[in-house]
């Protein structure tokens, strides 16, 4: 028999995000619903359903709490974390609900205690068997507002160019074969983002989609038709609507190559008050080489421009290779981020995605190998920037993992531009200031097993921005060094030492600290 216990943690905090509390609310409910079926059923040890609270405290030293270029101040920073991770790999329920609450407080005073939240989240619910679905995600993190201002990459400095921001959607889905002819799926979506700082927009959008697909039989050919729609409310910008209809036929040359040949019809008002028609072709791309090599290409004369989505994937039994390269519009923070890697968490999610596709096992990969290594998800890596009109993004990053039995190493480089497509706009953004926004950047990050219970790691990371609106431009150098080992069955320590450069015309600093960590799961 398999027994299924939970703890249930309430935690009163009034900082929680206003959007935060219907979604934790549609969380709950995901989570529980199917919580006596599994605890009913029986025949197998897998583990269905995994619930660890935590917490954990941390003790920051630096030299500079302000990360100002000028009169310096140390401080002794206290972080207490709470939170709470839950997973489910079966049954009608799969996903991770990631949550922990961080209590700032400033031993010299430098600030008044601070509350910051921190979210990942994704659950994918089999409402139906094999014919209705529901998928829920939610992210909260800490963002830069401006990519010209001052960078950071510790949440608890003293930062006013950094907010925190909540991106939810839930979107129910029906998917199924018309009559043996065509396999369908019809979606509608709600995804709410919002941002404490009041310079930026939140922002609102729905969307739906139908989708057909299907093989002449016996053949080679294959065909797709589908029809999209979305409607994106800016609080600070006039809202963006577009509407597609597009068809596809694909050739099979043979079990491995295929090639597409791409018509659509598009209505949107992105560079014009009112909604403008126009038509577009394209071609696309697959090849599989091999098991563990794939490249993909799409290509498309779009309203905007030439839209691409290229991608290409090798892996071996202890490396994996990755570059893509995405030219697109982005409505909304769901979709937006010339640089979408932002926490350590986030970057490892990119680079494990030759090793793991489904992205629900590939989160639990993540948090594993985090965990076993003494690793901070909330560490950041490469900063993203907020905006609030819809834009033109180009993204270009290649990746390297190799995975040994006591030595990992990442690499991770990118590079993109991000421009305005919106018009009347009354927010003050980098995109309104600057034609283009252009940021670059790597991170590299080698963790050593000393012992089975000990680990060192050593992350190191650059990022550059530069635009042409007359904002000086920036760059920020982190070196973080650290050694984490396991004190018992549910407990681990760290310690670590970070340098921070930042180099900027208006407020250049440098950061040194030393830092102590003690993290207990129950």
């Amino acid at each position: 028999m398999l027994v299924f216990e939970s703890r249930i943690i309430v935690l009163t905090q009034p900082s929680l995000p206003k959007a935060m509390t219907g979604m934790l609310g549609v969380a709950a409910w995901l989570a529980l619903a199917p919580a006596t079926t599994v605890a009913q059923e029986a025949g197998t040890n897998a583990p269905r359903w995994s619930v660890v609270p935590r917490v954990s405290v941390t003790e920051r030293f630096t030299d500079n709490v302000s990360l100002s270029s000028t009169g310096k101040k140390s401080e002794l920073v206290t972080t207490v974390r709470p939170g709470i991770s839950i997973r489910s790999n079966a049954g009608r329920l799969k996903g991770s609900f990631d949550y922990s609450l961080n209590e700032i407080m400033y031993a010299r005073g430098s600030s008044a205690r601070q509350s910051q939240n921190s979210l990942n989240s994704a659950f994918s619910l089999e409402a139906v068997d094999g014919f209705a679905f529901v998928d829920f995600s939610g992210t909260i993190s800490q963002q830069s507002v401006s990519a010209f201002g001052t960078q950071s990459t510790d949440g608890s400095s003293l930062n006013g160019n950094s907010t925190e921001t909540s991106t939810f959607r839930l979107s129910p889905y029906l998917k199924g074969n018309f009559a043996g002819i065509a396999d369908y799926v019809v979606r509608y979506g709600w995804t709410n983002s919002n941002s404490d700082a009041a310079s930026t927009s939140d922002i609102r959008t729905t969307d739906a989609s139908i989708n057909l697909s299907g093989a002449v039989r016996g053949g080679p050919l294959g065909w797709s038709a589908g029809w999209s729609s979305q409607d994106v409310k800016y609080s600070l910008g006039r809202s963006i609507q577009s509407d597609r209809l597009n068809g596809a036929l694909t050739y099979a040359f043979n079990p491995q190559v295929s090639g597409s040949l791409l018509v659509s019809r598009e209505s949107n008002n992105y560079t014009s008050a009112a909604k403008q028609t126009y038509g577009s072709a394209g071609l696309g791309l697959n090849w599989r080489l091999s098991d563990r090599t794939t490249i993909a290409a799409q290509i498309e004369n779009r309203s905007f421009g030439q839209s691409h989505n290229i991608s290409i994937s090798h892996r071996t039994p202890r490396t994996a290779w990755r570059f893509t390269d995405v030219r697109d519009v982005a409505n909304s923070p769901a979709q937006s981020g010339v640089t979408t890697l932002g926490s350590l968490s986030d970057l490892l999610f990119s680079q494990f995605s030759s090793l793991e596709p489904d992205p629900l096992k590939r989160a639990e990969l993540v948090s594993r190998f985090m965990q076993d290594n003494g690793l901070s998800a909330d560490t950041q890596v490469i900063s993203n920037f907020l905006t609030s009109t819809v834009s033109l993004q180009r993204r270009q990053e290649a990746s390297f993992a190799l995975l040994g039995v006591r030595d990992t190493i990442t690499f991770i480089m990118n590079r993109g531009s991000n421009s305005s497509l919106g018009t009347f706009v009354t927010a003050v953004d980098d995109l309104s200031t600057n034609t283009v926004v252009h940021q670059s950047g790597f991170s590299m990050l080698y963790a050593h097993r000393l012992t089975p219970d000990m680990s060192m790691n050593v992350l190191v990371s650059r990022q550059s921005t530069s635009g042409n609106g007359g904002a000086s431009g920036t760059t920020l150098r982190a070196l973080d060094l650290s050694v984490s080992s396991r004190l018992g069955r549910n407990m681990s320590a760290s310690v670590g030492a970070r340098r921070v450069f930042f180099d900027s015309a208006t407020n250049p600093y440098t950061e040194t600290a030393l830092t102590g960590n003690l993290n207990v799961q129950f």
